[in-house]
């Protein structure tokens, strides 16, 4: 399923400075690279913009030559996931018809003002504990979101978050069987941040928090959409668990939709 995420302001400010370029300029490649990095500045203030003038940026994240085989994972370590789960497959490449899904989209930089963009706060994004991993593989929240953890499965899992930002807490909880909901909320900007189980070693998942609310992440076919953007051009970047970022420069027109597609390969 796709996700798309941008929230709105209902106010009118005008986007003529942050106009960009032709239609003919508005995608350029920048390179890519092994390593992701996020600005950690938090916005001094929320802007409004003209809803009426926003623009969007959709694409496709292709796969380029052979995916690697899906691992089956060995889950007789816990009697509950080995007898109820079914195959289990690691999720590092979720290629599909030539296309890569679980890949974070997100705008990295752009305008000054359209960076400061805000709206309501969103509902908790759902991370679940199913036939012993965890769904979605790849998440994504605003700075200030969270995430509500649940654990469907008869046994019991461990969340522990891993991330590398400095101010930015590691979370290490523990959920019963089918046990109540935990929601924890994060407010450090960060990509990729690792979530692991202590208790079955295979589990693991990626949450992403965005310094905007402009970003998204690819679904099973390797689609996105972002939404919401004012005019101007931006930095998009897209992060992949294995295989690193690559950004271009985007310029997104007043009410335009800017197509905006990547390629990764196995190096």
């Amino acid at each position: 399923m796709r996700r798309i995420c941008g929230w709105l302001m209902a106010a009118a400010i005008a986007a003529a400075g942050l106009s960009g370029c032709k239609p003919s300029d508005a995608v350029k490649h920048s390179g890519d690279g092994n390593t992701a990095t996020v600005p950690t500045t938090p916005p001094a203030s929320t802007v409004q913009f003209d809803k009426a003038t926003l623009g969007m940026v959709t694409g496709t994240i292709r796969f380029a030559g052979k995916a690697p085989e899906p691992v089956k994972i060995d889950m007789s370590m816990d009697p509950v996931c080995s007898m109820t789960a079914g195959d289990n497959f690691a999720e590092q490449y979720a290629v599909k018809g030539g296309k890569l899904g679980n890949v974070y989209v997100y705008i990295k930089s752009g305008p000054p003002a359209a960076m400061l963009a805000g709206g309501p706060t969103p509902a908790p994004v759902v991370l679940d504990q199913v036939g012993c991993k965890y769904v979605p593989h790849v998440i994504a929240v605003v700075r200030g979101g969270s995430v509500e953890f649940r654990n469907s499965d008869s046994t019991m899992h461990n969340i522990h978050t891993m991330p590398t930002v400095v101010g930015s807490q590691p979370i290490d909880i523990s959920q019963g069987p089918k046990g109540a909901p935990q929601v924890k909320q994060f407010n450090q900007p960060e990509v990729m941040i690792p979530v692991r189980c202590n208790n079955h070693p295979w589990m693991n998942a990626f949450i992403n928090v965005s310094a905007t609310p402009f970003f998204a992440v690819t679904d099973a076919d390797g689609h996105f959409g972002i939404t919401g953007l004012p005019a101007g051009t931006y930095t998009l970047a897209a992060v992949h668990e294995k295989l690193g970022e690559q950004t271009m420069t985007v310029t997104v027109e007043p009410k335009g939709t800017t197509k905006a597609d990547f390629s990764f390969s196995v190096k």
